[in-house]
């Protein structure tokens, strides 16, 4: 089979745990590039935390997923191809539910992290984002226009119970773990397969010509998706066994390996 689209998580898949793309990652990505593969970041990270990887990858011809896939960017023109939102009655009802489970929320508004609370976990996610935190008194009274998403965040123990009560209470929206204190929500039907699929039937690349890489809940559509699904090693354990292939973890350069196995051969 030849590949036309590589399609990569990011956090703990193509980046080590310090997040950083090893240099056999790019080595073996430039490759790909040259054999006319479209190399795709695909993650859950805000739009402005990404980019500086995809031009230290030099994919300036290519295009970006983000939040989830509630948002394509062609990098070409920094382009914005296609956005779905949350409400501001959604996410004013998610900080209820919320409040009610005892659990910590975010959202981003003008590119900044909005909570009314102080975490941990929040604090993950300013380090990964490098996004400034806007920590207000009133949640609700501050996110007045509709947003991409909301991470409701807690122990992982405790957020997997919330994961299984919060599909059920909002079946209408699109509810995923991208890591185990990370419990996403977005807009109905929005998730990482379904932009790979907008983006695929742009580029009229057929779903077996894709290759998908990841390591959690919410890349699992995408590697289901796929023509070839992969975890690198450091997968969730719950979902070892829903890919065609396991390589390398993120810190062994896992991605660098699928380029060679099935896209240099």
């Amino acid at each position: 089979m030849q590949y036309k689209m590589l399609v990569l998580d990011m956090d703990d898949t193509l980046l080590t745990d310090d997040h950083t793309i090893s240099e056999e990652n790019k080595v073996m990505l430039a490759k790909a590039k040259d054999l006319g593969v479209y190399v795709v970041l695909a993650s859950g990270r805000p739009t402005p935390a990404m980019t500086a990887y995809a031009k230290e990858l030099q994919l300036d011809d290519s295009y970006m997923i983000s939040y989830n896939g509630a948002v394509i960017t062609d990098l070409s023109n920094d382009e914005i191809i296609f956005e779905q939102t949350l409400t501001q009655e959604q996410i004013h009802a998610l900080y209820d539910y919320s409040l009610e489970h005892k659990t910590h929320i975010i959202t981003y508004v003008n590119n900044q992290i909005v909570s009314e609370t102080d975490s941990q976990y929040i604090d993950v996610e300013k380090n990964i984002t490098g996004l400034a935190h806007n920590k207000v008194a009133d949640f609700k009274a501050e996110v007045q226009s509709s947003a991409i998403k909301c991470i409701l965040l807690e122990d992982p123990e405790y957020l997997k119970k919330v994961e299984t009560h919060l599909k059920e209470a909002m079946p209408h929206l699109s509810v995923c773990m991208s890591k185990p204190f990370f419990l996403e929500v977005a807009q109905n039907g929005i998730d990482k397969a379904a932009s790979i699929r907008f983006l695929a039937d742009k580029l009229n690349i057929h779903q077996q010509e894709i290759i998908a890489v990841g390591n959690a809940g919410n890349d699992l559509t995408m590697v289901e998706y796929a023509g070839l699904g992969v975890w690198v090693d450091n997968v969730t354990p719950e979902l070892r066994d829903r890919a065609d292939v396991i390589v390398a973890s993120n810190n062994d350069h896992g991605v660098a390996e699928v380029v060679r196995r099935f896209i240099l051969n």
